[in-house]
């Protein structure tokens, strides 16, 4: 088996590791590695081959890492989010109340098809079914709600 297709290999590997982990560093070295593939092409030496992966693998991460960043700027930029994620994305997030909230159990609550527990963030203050609320905190996989009309 020839050298350039050990490097082919290597990137393939690690532009699979890279889906998985999403993490910049193997896209990093999958291009260093490409570099060698090239440099393997050319008949450079082994040596040589494994100095240009190291240096390209350096100067990818060195000028990918802003690029992407900046790509993802721009993208919460256009959805005019700030790209929350997990729990945090319910927060300020709407919705109706599908059970009441008693100051002995938590309501429950529909947000995008999904059932979430529920209670009041006013200090077990009763909310009705049919309520709309909107999430202001979570413990754990509850969340804290209060009315978005409180009445008074």
């Amino acid at each position: 088996m020839q050298i350039w297709v050990i490097w082919l290999i290597i990137v393939g590997v690690l532009l699979i590791l890279e889906v998985l982990t999403q993490m910049m560093w193997a896209l990093c070295l999958a291009v260093g590695c490409i570099f060698g593939c090239v440099a393997s092409a050319c008949g450079l030496d082994v040596v040589w081959q494994i100095v240009i992966t190291s240096v390209a693998s350096f100067a990818a991460y060195i000028f990918l890492v802003p690029l992407f960043q900046k790509w993802h700027a721009l993208s919460v930029d256009k959805k005019g989010c700030n790209a929350r994620t997990g729990m945090d994305a319910l927060l300020g997030r709407r919705g109706v109340l599908s059970e009441s909230i008693t100051s002995e159990r938590p309501g429950r609550l529909r947000i995008d098809g999904d059932n979430w527990q529920a209670v009041s963030a006013d200090a077990g203050m009763p909310i009705q079914r049919g309520t709309e609320v909107v999430v202001t905190g979570y413990d754990s996989i509850i969340l804290n709600v209060k009315p978005v009309n409180p009445k008074n």
